[in-house]
């Protein structure tokens, strides 16, 4: 045999070809991504079919309502929609809403931030997984839980608080106190802070913790202390997170009904003291005068959902146009 025309011999040339079972993996694979993005782009369009419709609901209940109202639906501090003629506004419940939701997030989000930073940077082991079941099962609890709560255990034992505000804050107006009952909308935003503390601590815990472990260490290696590291490393790293996290308490006080209802004492006023009782909210309204209300008085609830649901919206919006404005955190 001659050997060099044996070496010389070109090897067998590769199937280029996929073989049959591959083809058929291949297509199998194809017809699952075309059902999952049906499925998805289905479930988006369900998505905003059903705030369309909710939108248009609202929209056509309110104008009925609005199309008889005989106040300013915006500045009026009345509430009577089945007086003839009716006569209501929103002025003592978007102020109620928006104060006592902010008092909320005041308390809440400093305090939620500092226990997930604890839970996960400076707690050991031993005591954060505990610590985190507790936070984590304070969200299961039922508002009118809280509410009742609040009503027999908060409200009782806010008087001393709010004596020492009216002593050394009361020159200020906003906090004065002048006895009576805390059912108040300071009173209510303690609430609230209380209720939305472990949505707004579970989020931002699960963010700190995917923070890259390389930035803290190589951080530590360059000489900075604990704190430093979560300065600079791991707060602009959950920085939309946290942002995401506190609009999902935000949504949650805005929407707030059987506990505030069982706690806050309703009054269509506005006072300069956020302790004085009185005060409302548009859940809180809604779940105390829908039972009582005429075809009328229902359509003009709605009005102030409809107000409510906007609301929302425009919070979520702005919170996503904060995100974006930073694109190394943006989703």
């Amino acid at each position: 045999m001659d050997i060099t025309s044996a070496t010389a011999s070109p090897p067998p040339a590769p199937s280029t070809g996929p073989s049959p079972a591959r083809q058929q993996g291949r297509a199998a694979t194809r017809a699952g991504d075309r059902v999952f993005l049906a499925l998805s782009r289905g479930s988006g369009i369900l998505l905003l079919v059903i705030m369309a419709a909710i939108a248009v609901f609202l929209t056509v209940r309110a104008a009925n309502a609005l199309s008889q109202d005989h106040g300013n639906f915006f500045t009026a501090f009345e509430w009577n929609a089945n007086a003839n003629p009716p006569v209501f506004g929103i002025a003592v419940l978007a102020f109620g809403t928006i104060v006592s939701s902010l008092i909320a997030m005041a308390i809440a989000v400093p305090v939620a931030i500092g226990i997930a930073l604890f839970i996960t940077h400076y707690a050991p082991r031993k005591l954060a997984t505990p610590l985190s079941y507790v936070i984590d099962l304070l969200a299961a609890v039922p508002s009118i839980v809280y509410g009742l709560w609040g009503a027999l255990f908060l409200v009782p034992h806010l008087g001393g608080l709010y004596s020492w505000f009216n002593d050394y804050l009361g020159w200020t107006g906003i906090l004065a106190y002048h006895d009576g009952a805390a059912r108040s909308l300071f009173t209510i935003g303690i609430l609230l802070a209380i209720m939305i503390l472990p949505i707004v601590t579970s989020v931002s815990r699960e963010v700190f913790r995917q923070a890259p472990r390389m930035h803290e260490e190589a951080a530590l290696a360059l000489g900075a202390t604990r704190w430093e590291v979560i300065r600079l490393s791991v707060l602009p790293f959950g920085r939309s997170g946290v942002i995401s996290a506190s609009m999902l308490g935000l949504g949650r006080a805005l929407g707030e009904t059987m506990a505030v209802a069982t706690v806050l004492s309703p009054s269509f006023t506005i006072s300069t003291s956020l302790l004085d009782p009185g005060g409302g909210t548009f859940a809180q309204n809604i779940a105390s005068s829908f039972k009582e209300s005429g075809e009328l008085g229902k359509d003009a609830l709605i009005a102030s959902g409809l107000v409510l649901f906007v609301l929302t919206l425009l919070v979520n919006g702005a919170a996503r146009m904060i995100i974006a404005r930073r694109k190394e955190y943006s989703a």
